[in-house]
């Protein structure tokens, strides 16, 4: 037998396995489930495929050229097939990503020679601090500098269409039915699910959102509602904007799946499959489960593993990172029960480009210790009565400035199953308060050290 010679790593990517899904999903889906193990790419994703496809393009026309530099915004995966790419290629890399992804992940980037620039989380995609924003000014201060754009550069469906979707219609004989995806770009369950549907138009495309991203709603409403955006912990899927790549006529339903959820099912794929799959892989295979019921014994369902393990061992596959968050089961009352007893309130906020004097009478008039603030309905900033005086002090006429110019951090969300104990660690003079989203009635509440302190 003949072994392959690649002449690069990157003639390894793709024809990625699929393998079987046994334990998980044994008395629950009669289905056949299968994942798409893309981790046998070079850089350990899927995001492989569309990085060379993005910089071949590129290439030929003749945006990208000899000695140039890549950047990109990017949670890491993307980044590290364009880094892998960029040394075989001779190409410079800055990546910008956002400080809520791990370490493991900008350490990875920095590996293969990558500046890596980290922006915050919680501000709009428009603001000039954000990984959207940052990349695309470096992109016109760079010389000969050229950005990927993931998310609206049709290259990156279009590598799925030519390479993931035939791969997973020839590897399923043409059985598959169902394709379950989370969904962040879009490339991905856009490029191999038109692929599929044009191969069989009954084939059903499932796209897994998280509690915080605005595709769900988009999808059944038509209707872009800034109140579905508010900080989430899962990473790679969701987004607060519409990337063109995210082609919606294509993807028949969007299943919506907690940060919890995803986080535990991450670890269950590691522990009862031996597949050691990133946090997406957890929300899509949560998400499958959820969706049981429209599964029958004759389906063969597909679920896109995007991503390696590794790259979370500091959060998912770190118990206190997940104590730390309330994802993992303890006993006594909880912030649910906080919430459902009417012991913490419902969350009162301000816009950020209220007068300070407003926010004063605001929390005057409720008796607040703390407010949230709101850019265009959207949670960006917090403030409390420790730091409104000692600004008031330092300064009188700060009341006539707008609220944001004083503001802190946002209020962290937990999860509904946090336990009190543990929201008293987290409840600090730093951070005075913690919110909680009631995802059936779409109200967010606030507890405070008060609130924990009534039930301690």
């Amino acid at each position: 037998m003949t072994k392959k010679i690649c002449d690069t790593i990157l003639d390894a990517i793709g024809s990625t396995p699929l393998v079987r899904i046994n334990h998980i999903t044994r008395g629950q889906i009669s289905a056949t489930v299968l994942a798409k193990v893309e981790t046998f790419n070079p850089g350990n994703s899927i995001k492989d495929r569309m990085a060379l496809r993005m910089i071949e393009d590129a290439e030929r026309a003749g945006l990208l050229t000899p000695g140039g530099t890549i950047i990109e915004g990017t949670s890491g995966n993307t980044g590290m097939g364009l880094a892998i790419a960029a040394v075989v290629k001779g190409y410079k890399c800055i990546f910008t990503t956002t400080d809520k992804q791990s370490k493991e992940k900008v350490d990875a980037l920095k590996a293969f020679g990558a500046e890596v620039i980290v922006c915050p989380t919680n501000v709009d995609p428009e603001d000039p601090r954000s990984y959207y924003s940052v990349s695309s000014r470096l992109e016109r201060e760079v010389p000969n500098s050229w950005k990927a754009n993931q998310y609206d550069n049709l290259s990156n469906s279009a590598a799925h269409y030519e390479q993931t979707g035939p791969e997973i219609w020839e590897q399923t004989d043409g059985r598959i039915t169902h394709l379950v995806v989370g969904v962040g770009t879009g490339g991905t369950i856009s490029g191999a699910g038109r692929y599929l549907k044009e191969q069989n138009p009954n084939i059903k495309v499932w796209g897994i959102d998280t509690y915080g991203s605005v595709f769900k709603k988009y999808k059944e409403t038509g209707v872009f509602d800034k109140n579905e955006i508010y900080p989430y912990i899962t990473e790679g899927i969701g987004e607060d904007f519409l990337p063109r790549n995210v082609d919606f006529s294509v993807i028949d339903h969007f299943e919506k799946v907690t940060d919890k959820d995803a986080a535990l099912m991450t670890r269950r794929i590691a522990r009862e499959e031996g597949i050691f799959a990133g946090n997406s892989a957890g929300s899509a295979m949560a998400g499958l489960l959820q969706l049981r019921h429209h599964l029958g014994p004759d389906d063969v369902v597909v679920v896109i593993v995007h991503d390696h393990g590794s790259r979370y061992l500091g959060k998912m596959f770190n118990d206190d990172w997940m104590r730390a968050k309330g994802f993992l089961e303890t006993s006594g009352m909880t912030a649910r029960d906080l919430v459902t007893q009417g012991m913490s309130g419902e969350l009162c906020s301000i816009e950020g480009n209220e007068p300070v004097e407003h926010a004063v009478a605001l929390m005057s008039q409720h008796d607040f210790s703390q407010i949230s603030i709101m850019r265009d309905r959207r949670l960006v900033g917090s403030l409390n009565e420790a730091h409104l005086y000692a600004q008031l002090v330092q300064n009188p006429d700060v009341k006539r400035e707008p609220v944001e110019s004083i503001m802190l951090p946002a209020f962290p969300f937990v999860d509904a199953s946090t336990p009190v104990d543990l929201l008293s660690t987290m409840i600090t003079s730093e951070n005075p308060a913690v919110l909680v989203r009631d995802f059936k009635t779409e109200k967010t509440f606030i507890i405070t050290r008060s609130d924990v302190i009534r039930v301690l």
